[in-house]
């Protein structure tokens, strides 16, 4: 109850239990005229003293990193960053002449160490970006006894906040409205299985420490309650550290909508909201696509959502960048206040997008003790005047595998041209390694329109333009979805991805000219740095086929109508760049034949990559077609090939003869890893006998939970690792006993 009643004193006397008729009672905070920023009365002097920053500390890695050093640049701030023996070929190791080694991977967390550093190499300020240790109240409150400026929200306001318990009740006495739920701190299995069949069924767990969609879990049967709350406890714990288990139970939102308000108040009492940002296409409870405005929501709802997060950053006397996140019943286009995120959000560009600022500076003149550069009647009419924008989140993982995350190298990365509209926020470039012991986000793409309808349309296009080999990525499917419809006509809510799973996943056929490109690209590759004697046409195998050559390619593509079907071509040069091919697909009865196409193909090197790269243009009976064709270094017949905006992944076949003559065979009966991983546990053991579907093994990779399920029914055979093991992709993790129809 302290907390409430300090909160309470906190407060404006506007936000007092008041008459709505008393004078003053609100006038200031809903005025539509100056002074519009929500004003604390208690919350600091207005004779702040400013001390400009000249030099700034970068506690973060990536694309963040690198976000903050280039504002610091431009506002001739000294910059130093951290890394960690992992990144230390990293870009933003090397965007400064400043940089200073961690050492272990896991030391983006050390606390102590940076601020000593910090300390130690004479730094001012202290920039925490997001994730690790911005929203750490112990973090915050060393670098302020260390007389360091941490460029955030005071220590107290992150407390207070980062509890989700005690920042419900804070809301609660703040007028802010929470879904129903138990925040309590008994938490016994049979206590919150208690409470969760009071608030009923479906009911939503996550940690009291909880962010990104760790450590949650919808429980949707009481059945179902022990198992999950188990794994959301397992991955809290390993997300958040100590207390991390602590839960939450809330009543599930059946049709939610993840809407969040970008809040911003100084230390002269002035908080003003930015807009909002609709994130309700997520996986795994973490978004991968945000917009501004929300659509479909009415302007009385906008304004509301506004100024409730006004009075939640007020009234813990907020300071610095903030995002006040809330739920949005679909059904009823009620909200109710779910997290305050006390630190810069993933998605803060959409925000500077529709208000044409640069909240990273915003930042930084907050923590020099500036008043804020805007008035609410300022941002409001940037915002009308600036359309919408929308960010996509570029990351390393599988979308047609459950979205598995990757790992691997980017040999090759071609990213879209830049302007005002379109802006790329990344955090590799090619050549870089993206690690299994991070976030798997590659790249942020962010795009503005007029309107919604044309952020949709130059989003799609830009995607269009994205290559990437190395690794899987999200690139196809987002692609996708700016082509559905629902999306397209803002019927968002957080289940967006199950509810139109059959549209968004359905596979497509690919083209033969796609096959005929990779065929040609293959020749050109070989046969550039051979040029035919006097002009004439090239040879290849024996005199009476000299001048055809044979081509076998498996499709790798889960997103095609064809993956795992063989395709055959033929390539036959009639000329110089000029030939006939002809493809033909298992299963057809008679190939496609294309004649007299003119190809002309450029082999392209680049230091970065050691990828064999060849683009081609290539003149077919009714268009011209432009092809990149890529080959992974580490394994010559792995092609990707990028064409008219979409990626289409092959295998070149082997002749049967040389799989046998070498003893290459897959191995039969078994599941492997999809991803490097950790083994958290075994489900089953050796010799039981389990259904299709039956989880087998979970497994930890970028500090995210999978349960690998059984592909079949049958005996366990083996268990290939114990608990603990680290596996690579692809590594065998359970053996069947086999069949008749296995062996």
């Amino acid at each position: 109850m302290r907390s409430i009643k300090r909160a309470s004193r906190r407060l404006p006397a506007s936000l007092r239990a008041a008459p709505t008729s008393a004078p003053g009672s609100g006038a200031r905070f809903l005025s539509t005229t100056a002074p519009t920023s929500l004003t604390a009365t208690t919350n600091g002097s207005t004779n702040t003293s400013v001390i400009p920053i000249s030099s700034v500390l970068i506690a973060n890695r990536g694309e963040i990193a690198l976000r903050v050093a280039r504002t610091a640049a431009s506002m001739g701030i000294r910059t130093t960053t951290l890394y960690t023996d992992i990144d230390a070929a990293s870009q933003h190791a090397k965007c400064t002449p400043y940089a200073i080694s961690l050492g272990a991977p896991s030391a983006y967390l050390d606390g102590p160490r940076i601020v000593e550093l910090a300390k130690k190499h004479g730094i001012q300020a202290l920039h925490p970006g997001y994730g690790f240790l911005s929203e750490n109240p112990a973090f915050a409150k060393a670098c302020e006894e260390a007389g360091i400026v941490f460029v955030g929200p005071p220590a107290q306001a992150m407390t207070d906040m980062g509890d989700k318990a005690r920042s419900k009740e804070i809301m609660n006495a703040s007028g802010v409205p929470c879904v129903p739920g138990y925040h309590g701190s008994e938490q016994s299995i049979e206590q919150l299985k208690a409470r969760a069949a009071e608030i009923k069924y479906p009911v939503l767990l996550k940690s009291v420490k909880g962010g990104g969609g760790k450590g949650m879990r919808i429980v949707r049967t009481a059945d179902e309650f022990e198992a999950q709350l188990k794994s959301a406890r397992a991955e809290a714990r390993a997300s958040f550290g100590e207390g991390g288990e602590v839960m939450l139970v809330e009543k599930y939102i059946v049709r939610p909508r993840h809407v969040e308000v970008q809040v911003f108040a100084d230390r002269h009492g002035n908080c003003v909201a930015l807009g909002e940002r609709d994130c309700s296409i997520q996986r795994r409870h973490q978004k991968i696509l945000e917009e501004s405005p929300a659509p479909l929501l009415d302007d009385v709802t906008r304004k509301d959502l506004w100024d409730k997060a006004r009075k939640a950053a007020l009234a813990v006397d907020y300071v610095g960048a903030g995002t006040v996140e809330f739920i949005l019943d679909k059904d009823t286009n009620e909200f109710y206040f779910m997290e305050m995120n006390t630190r810069l959000q993933v998605e803060h560009p959409v925000s500077e997008m529709v208000t044409g600022t640069d909240l990273v500076e915003w930042q930084f003149r907050i923590a020099a003790g500036e008043k804020l550069p805007l008035t609410q009647d300022e941002i409001e009419a940037r915002i009308l005047e600036r359309g919408a924008a929308i960010e996509a989140r570029i990351y390393a993982e599988n979308p047609e595998k459950g979205f598995f995350p990757d790992s691997g190298t980017l040999v090759h990365l071609s990213k879209p041209q830049t302007n005002e509209d379109v802006r790329i926020d990344a955090g590799f470039v090619e050549g870089d390694t993206v690690s299994e012991a991070y976030d798997g986000m590659i790249a942020k793409l962010i795009v503005r329109g007029k309107d919604r309808e044309t952020a949709i349309r130059k989003l799609e296009l830009a995607l269009r333009e994205y290559e990437v080999v190395g690794l899987s990525t999200n690139i196809e499917f987002l692609k996708r979805l700016c082509n559905s419809q629902a999306f397209i006509e803002g019927d968002v809510e957080t289940g967006f991805i199950d509810n139109w799973k059959q549209e968004l996943f359905e596979a497509k056929p690919t083209s033969n000219d796609v096959f005929a490109q990779a065929a040609l690209g293959l020749l050109g590759t070989q046969t550039q740095n051979a040029p035919a004697a006097h002009g004439q046409t090239l040879g290849f195998g024996e005199a009476a086929t000299q001048n055809s050559r044979k081509f076998a390619f498996r499709v790798q593509d889960d997103a095609s109508t064809e993956e795992g079907k063989i395709v055959e071509v033929e390539v036959t040069q009639l000329n110089n760049n000029l030939f006939n091919v002809s493809v033909r697909k298992e299963g057809d009865d008679k190939p496609q034949v294309f004649e007299n196409i003119v190809s002309e193909s450029t082999s392209i090197t680049a230091p970065t990559s050691a990828a064999k790269k060849t683009k081609l243009t290539t003149y077919f009976p009714l268009a011209r077609v432009d092809t990149t064709l890529v080959q992974d270094p580490a394994d010559n017949e792995k092609l990707t090939v990028f064409q008219l905006g979409h990626k289409t992944q092959l295998r070149l076949v082997s002749p049967g003869w040389f799989d046998k003559a070498l003893g290459l065979k897959e191995v039969a009966a078994s599941v492997v890893a999809p991803m490097p991983c950790k083994i958290l546990r075994n489900e089953v053991e050796e010799g039981q006998s389990v259904e299709k579907g039956a989880p087998l093994v979970v497994i930890e990779s970028m500090k995210m939970e999978t349960v690998i399920r059984s592909p079949q029914s049958g005996v366990i055979k083996k268990l290939a690792h114990k608990e603990g093991d680290i596996c690579k992709a692809g590594t065998v993790l359970v053996l069947f006993e086999e069949t008749e129809e296995s062996s």
